[in-house]
Order: structure tokens, then sequence, then C-alpha cells
């Protein structure tokens, strides 16, 4: 102990300290409730019994219940469909983007910093500027699409069943875009200029440079940037709250809003801690892709 303490005094187990804070903050704030939650999901847990640390144990059976239910499967399409359409639109408008601002054109980079704006509000706060845009009655967004033609009469996004789902894409999309612009103008800003100016010469054009040059050197970077889009969406919770709340019928109901709901709503708290660990079964899936990638950055 007293050779702990000196070696604090003279800064060499100081590194010591800046790994166990750390660690012992993410086990108590983090590793302890999700072990907590790992273990409520093989008990019967309701109103009546969370408050009591002697609860029966009933092993799989809250498993086999959550897939027996009829909301289950349609609850895990629109998640599947969320997740879907948000990473593949958020990608895509991402990589448009960064390639647009790394023309470098004069301002570019105070408008790329615009972008990130989306990205530093609150989910909530965001949720709640596209929830009035999608309204049925005076939202802009049917103003706009009144204004080209494209509609005839008013769409109710946010409680058709038809468009529930889709409006909150939309608005993840929004959100989500900026994060992969930078991390993706990051990748390309990594790829040497001379390569593209030996292909320039050689007679490639700006396709044939972008599926040659483009997209092999930057594979680290976009399957961390996917798994990073991976990871957020599946924690995106605060839109459904703000827009649509899983309606109409569970329509736009994914499985992290559902979590909530069993738990919070329908106070059946085992079932709730089941799909929550679901979903973090899938996070962590996500996250050994993320760190595969970033190894294969970096060592690239």
């Amino acid at each position: 102990m007293r050779k702990l303490l000196l070696s604090m005094t003279d800064g060499r187990g100081f590194d010591l300290v800046l790994v166990v804070l750390p660690l012992g903050f993410l086990l108590v704030l983090s590793g302890l409730p999700l072990l907590y939650n790992v273990v409520m999901s093989f008990q019967q847990v309701d109103m009546f019994s969370l408050g009591s640390m002697i609860r029966p144990f009933v092993g799989f059976d809250n498993y086999k219940s959550l897939f027996a239910l009829p909301e289950t499967w349609p609850i895990l399409a629109n998640t599947a469909i969320f997740v879907t359409a948000s990473i593949a639109g958020q990608f895509v408008l991402g990589f448009a983007l960064a390639l647009f601002f790394a023309s470098g054109f004069p301002g570019a980079s105070w408008l790329r910093g615009l972008f990130l704006v989306s990205w530093v509000m609150p989910g909530l706060v965001v949720g709640a500027i596209w929830n009035w845009m999608l309204s049925g009655d005076f939202g802009v967004i049917n103003f706009l699409l009144h204004e080209t033609g494209l509609i005839s009469q008013n769409i109710f996004w946010r409680s058709d069943p038809h468009y529930a789902l889709f409006a909150v894409i939309i608005a993840n999309i929004w959100l989500g875009t900026s994060f992969n612009m930078i991390l993706l103008s990051v990748g390309l800003a990594a790829i040497p200029r001379d390569i593209y100016e030996a292909a320039e010469l050689d007679g490639a054009t700006v396709w044939q440079r972008f599926w040659t040059i483009t997209l092999p050197m930057m594979r680290a970077s976009i399957g961390a940037v996917v798994s990073l889009g991976l990871i957020f969406t599946l924690q995106q919770f605060d839109l459904f709250a703000a827009i649509t709340s899983g309606g109409p019928n569970n329509a736009s109901n994914v499985a992290q809003y559902w979590a909530w709901d069993l738990s919070f709503k329908q106070y059946d708290f085992a079932k709730g801690a089941t799909v929550s660990v679901i979903m973090v079964v899938f996070v962590m899936l996500a996250s050994i892709v993320y760190v595969r990638s970033t190894r294969q950055e970096v060592r690239g």
C-alpha cells in the first residue's frame, strides 16, 4: 500500500488512476444496471415484485412468451425496416455530401460545419421540430408537396399507419446524415491525392476513380460508419417518443420503444428487460464489427 501511495505521489501511478477510474465509472453506471437487467429477464417481475430482490426464477419463459405475442414479429419487422432504411439513407446522403465538400470550393468548411447543427441538437428537440413539420393540417412537408403538385390532399404522417414509420425514418435520416458526412470526410481526406492524379492522367473517368480508388481505400471507414450507424439507430428512442409514440396500433413501434412501453406503461418489467437484452446483443455485435473496422483502418 505504501509503495502504491509513493508511486502516486511521484507520478508513476497516475496512468493506473486514469485506467481504474473510468473502468469503475463504467462498471457502476453501465455494467451493474446491464447485469441487473439480464437477471431480471429470467425472473417474474411486475409492479408488485419490482421492489423485492426475491423473485421467482422462470428461466427462458419470458423469452418464449415474448415471441408468442402477436405484436412481436411486426415490431421486429418495423425495427429491421427502420434500421435498414435509416442507415442506408444516412450513408448515401452523408457520402454524397462528403464528396461534395471534398471538392474544396470557397466556404466549404463553414458550410460543412452548419450541417453539424442537426447532430448536436437533442433528439427530443429534433423530434419536436419534425413533429411540427410532419403535421397533417399545417405541416411544412405537406405544404411543399402541395406546392410542387406531388399530392392533392394532406398526408397525415403521424397518424396514418402507412406513413407513421416512414415519418420517423425521414427524421432519423436528417438527424444522422451530418455525422456520416463528417466521418466519411475524414476517410476521404486520408486518401493520397497523387493516386487520383495518376488515375486521371491514365484517362480514368470520375466514376472509374470512385469505384477503383475511393471505395476500396475507404472500406475500413465505411465499415466503421455503418457499424456506428447501426449502434446509434438501435438506440434511437427520442424521435419515436416525440413524433408517433409507436402508433397508430404499433404501426411505427420498434423494439427500443417497445421495451420502454412494456416496462413503464404496461408495468411488465420482465418482458421489457427481455426486449432490452435482445437489443443489447445486437448492439454488441455491431460494436464488435466497429472495433474490427477501426483496427483495420489503423493497420492500413
